[in-house]
């Protein structure tokens, strides 16, 4: 099933990621809103980690991931 008709739910987590990940997000994310009139950015850094996240879920089939048990193994 294509994803654009997948119902998907929002779901809050702790991630853990490296300090450079999220610098590299945060300054893509600004670099791509520029700033306004008064020099600010105005783009949710928070949201832009998310949309990330759930990018590259997306992308490297998380589902897959998760139905195989021998993943819940560390």
């Amino acid at each position: 099933m294509p994803e654009e008709t997948r119902e998907t739910i929002a779901v809050n987590a702790v991630v853990e990621m490296t300090a450079e990940s999220l610098q590299a997000i945060v300054r893509n994310a600004k670099a791509l809103a520029g700033r306004d009139a008064s020099g600010r950015y105005r783009v949710d850094t928070a949201d832009k980690v998310g949309e990330m996240i759930s990018r590259f879920l997306r992308r490297h089939d998380f589902e897959s991931f998760v139905q195989d048990i021998a993943n819940y193994k560390p």
